[in-house]
């Protein structure tokens, strides 16, 4: 731990461009995947707004539970099966995936289509049943 604090203070300028290169990085994947939304506010935006839930899991993983009423269209094929999200177009769109890892990523895909609202569940369906809300089997 002395080590760590000599070569801090050795080296302010290596020290002083990790943070500011970390606070970039963390800025970047936070913006990446849009603005996330907790499972609270989930739950308001699809009683409100009729937003659609958007499950990236693979089917497997989605027959295995739910949200209700979430569409099903897997990550590695999301780009070539974006014309079925056609008609939510104008609705606002929430991701979830297992973590919040692959929310990110589709988020910004279909930001590029030109869907616009788009959020993402924060942690995933995996805070979604911590939080032991209800999931649909099948």
């Amino acid at each position: 731990m002395d080590q760590l604090f000599q070569f801090i203070v050795n080296h302010p300028f290596l020290v002083g461009a990790f943070v500011v290169l970390l606070a970039l990085f963390i800025r970047n994947e936070t913006q990446r995947g849009g603005k996330s939304v907790s499972a609270q506010e989930l739950v308001s935006m699809v009683n409100r707004e009729d937003a659609l839930v958007l499950d990236v899991r693979d089917k497997k993983e989605f027959e295995a539970g739910h949200i209700v009423d979430a569409v099903n269209i897997p990550h590695g094929s999301l780009e070539a099966r974006l014309d079925e999200l056609k008609k939510y177009q104008s609705r606002p769109i929430i991701v979830a995936c297992r973590m919040g890892q692959h929310a990110g990523t589709a988020g910004t895909l279909l930001r590029k289509n030109g869907y616009e609202t788009v959020t993402r569940l924060t942690g995933g369906m995996t805070e979604w049943r911590n939080q032991n809300l209800p999931v649909v089997k099948g």
